[in-house]
């Protein structure tokens, strides 16, 4: 009976000192396995005599019983304490806010949208996008496009020009993307409906102005293209990029080397509470320039102004940007805030088309 009792002891403190699972499955094998030390004390009842076995055989099955319950009761224990470990390493707190998918963390820039959603608009009305370098040639920068020797923008402080080549030319970082429209029209025959989205630079820095800028231009070149068809797709553009059922268009006359007649375009707006809207209200802003293209740029390109004729228009991306989304300096385009590009950074999947809807 001693010898039992000592036992028994001894198997509850090794059942009560397992710390998981596999420790307590060895202590179950050490007494009630095949050769454990209860199992062993059990294999001796057979040998007994009736009057042993009634007296040895109840406590000896005791023993194993009171095992079996403290191993089980161990064995539930353990797994409440795993489940509570789990719970706790995997508790969600349900105040914060919810992450974003990887695939949406990101922004896509204001300049990128806009340009997506011109693309948009401009395909529509059956325009490609055209594209060229940003270094060019004096005479694809200028001369082709009818800028006579001493203008203005030749002036070293209103142009950056490249120290001269071994041939003594000055390469220019373009000062618009015209030069697209040049060599556009000397690579293809018209009829040519092109936008032409980049980038281009000009010695200018303050609120609204920057070195580097973006601009886009279109361009139509055709046997009939007159100012009744640059009007309505100027109108349906407006209508489109600023996402209003209506707007109104002032074409006032103006001066560009590269067009005749040039006009400014100002579009209807109301400026109520410091804020632009545009398709209403009675006041004016100028956003674009345009005119029919000048029969000496289309010399300069090959082409018989007797036989065709076309309009031009260009208009500062980085502009329409800040006047569609409400931002009030120019500056932090260029500056890399984080901040401020999710702030009015777009998501990368919502893709701006007319159908779905240019800031879906």
């Amino acid at each position: 009976m001693t010898d039992l009792n000592h036992l028994e002891r001894d198997l509850l403190t090794q059942v009560e000192a397992a710390g998981d699972e596999a420790a307590l499955e060895t202590v179950r094998v050490a007494a009630l396995g095949k050769k454990g030390s209860v199992s062993e004390l059990l294999k001796t009842l057979g040998a007994m005599t009736p009057e042993e076995r009634k007296e040895r055989g109840p406590l000896i099955n005791g023993l194993r019983d009171r095992v079996q319950g403290a191993i089980a009761a161990k064995k539930e224990s353990l797994a409440e304490a795993a489940l509570e470990a789990r719970l706790a390493a995997e508790r969600i707190d349900v105040t914060l806010p919810v992450p974003e998918a990887p695939e949406s963390r990101g922004r896509i820039h204001p300049i990128s949208q806009v340009i997506e959603e011109l693309t948009a608009i401009f395909a529509d009305m059956g325009f490609s996008v055209a594209e060229g370098p940003d270094i060019e040639t004096d005479y694809l920068n200028f001369t082709a496009l009818n800028f006579p020797e001493g203008h203005p923008a030749r002036e070293m402080h209103d142009t950056f020009f490249l120290a001269p080549d071994e041939k003594g030319e000055r390469k220019v970082l373009r000062t618009h993307t015209s030069p697209v429209q040049i060599r556009t029209m000397m690579a293809q025959k018209p009829p040519i409906r092109v936008i032409i989205p980049g980038r281009t630079y000009r010695h200018d820095s303050d609120q609204t102005h920057t070195p580097m800028f973006h601009q886009v231009e279109g361009l139509v070149i055709d046997k009939q293209a007159n100012i009744a068809h640059m009007k309505w797709i100027l109108e349906e553009f407006c209508k489109a990029f600023f996402e209003v059922d209506q707007v109104k268009m002032r074409f006032r006359p103006s001066f560009f080397p590269f067009t005749e007649p040039s006009a400014e375009v100002d579009i209807q707006c109301s400026r109520k509470g410091g804020e632009i809207r545009f398709g209403e209200g009675n006041d004016w802003l100028e956003i674009l320039g345009c005119g029919m293209v000048h029969p000496n740029v289309l010399r300069n390109c090959g082409l018989d102004p007797d036989e065709y004729q076309g309009f031009a228009w260009g208009m500062g991306i980085d502009r329409i940007a800040m006047l569609k989304y409400g931002m009030p300096d120019l500056r932090p385009f260029f500056e890399a805030d984080v901040r401020w590009l999710n702030h009015y950074g777009f998501r990368p999947l919502d893709i701006p088309s007319l159908v779905g809807g240019l800031t879906a």
